[in-house]
């Protein structure tokens, strides 16, 4: 058996056609993604293949995709004996690194996550938030920012995904005053983000809350593997920790620098990109330079992580 830590995509990762390839080359993947449109009652693998960039980027859409693409890409890699030893997801990646740890059900997962982006899209009104990247600046810099500029509105650090990158989120006017003083302060960039929502700050609150009753209806099952969470950079091993941390999350930034140096100090040394785009592969290359990264979103990409992973057994 091949082992290796598995990381999943988040919102922002989807595009037109992701998924097409994998479900025409291999049956698990066709298979799990007609298990998603069971479970929704809805074609979501055809919005995948077939649909419009804005038609994925609605947020009850996006995440239950990407989640199904995710998994399905999952799937055909455990077919050919490569297996997750831990597994760990940015945002909306970390439901679909519970599926992989068996925590919860692949189709309670995605009922689950198009909720849980209803719920987030509607807890605060369109054109209220909004979210940027400040690139050049170290933390604790970024937060004293935030801090200052507030006021009486939110801003908050949202993503601390490393390599110089912290992305901030809360009201529309708070994330501009912030991405000015930001600037003023030496930052070389503040990029505002093309979001429908100011995810992972406390205007998120509200869709905590309502996702409660969702995650206690669900069934859950201590992970076969450790989970590590974005809430506090930590390995979760219970079923209650696993649903404490995604329902923490909604609201709380996501420390994925802290995430992936922890794996790594826990002995994980090879990390492959399960499911659409390679955002995370590139941020893991600059927090562990002496990582293997590798990514498997399509047949070709499984392929190449299959020899790679057989060559470094």
């Amino acid at each position: 058996m091949i082992r290796f830590a598995a990381l999943f995509p988040g919102q922002g990762s989807q595009h037109p056609g992701m998924g097409r390839s994998l479900a025409s080359a291999f049956p698990v993947s066709r298979e799990t993604l007609e298990r998603a449109d069971a479970a929704l009652g809805v074609p979501l693998s055809a919005t995948c293949f077939e649909g419009t960039d804005a038609q994925l980027a609605r947020t009850e859409t996006t995440q239950p995709a990407i989640l199904a693409v995710s998994i399905a890409a999952l799937r055909a890699l455990e077919e050919r004996g490569a297996r997750p030893s831990a597994s760990a997801g940015h945002s909306l990646g970390e439901w679909s690194a519970n599926v992989a740890a068996g925590t919860i059900a692949f189709e309670d997962a995605v009922r689950a996550v198009r909720r849980r982006g209803a719920f987030m899209q509607e807890a605060v009104p369109a054109g209220e938030g909004a979210m940027a990247a400040i690139l050049g600046l170290d933390a604790p810099a970024i937060g004293a920012i935030c801090a200052r500029v507030a006021g009486d509105e939110v801003v908050s650090p949202a993503n601390f995904n490393g390599a110089g990158q912290i992305v901030i989120a809360g009201h529309a006017a708070a994330v501009q005053r912030a991405c000015e003083a930001a600037l003023a302060a030496g930052a070389r960039r503040a990029v505002p983000l093309p979001v429908s929502a100011p995810f992972h700050c406390a205007l998120m609150r509200p869709a905590a809350e309502r996702l409660n009753d969702v995650v206690g209806a669900m069934a859950w099952s201590d992970p076969s593997h450790p989970v590590y969470t974005n809430v506090d950079a930590a390995p979760v091993t219970t079923a209650a920790q696993a649903r404490q941390a995604l329902l923490a999350q909604v609201a709380s930034p996501v420390r994925w620098q802290e995430e992936i140096e922890r794996m790594a100090a826990d002995g994980h040394r090879v990390f492959v990109e399960v499911g659409p785009g390679k955002v995370l592969s590139g941020l893991v290359r600059r927090i562990v330079k002496e990582a293997v990264v590798l990514n498997v979103s399509d047949p070709e990409t499984l392929e190449q992580s299959v020899r790679t992973l057989e060559e470094a057994a």
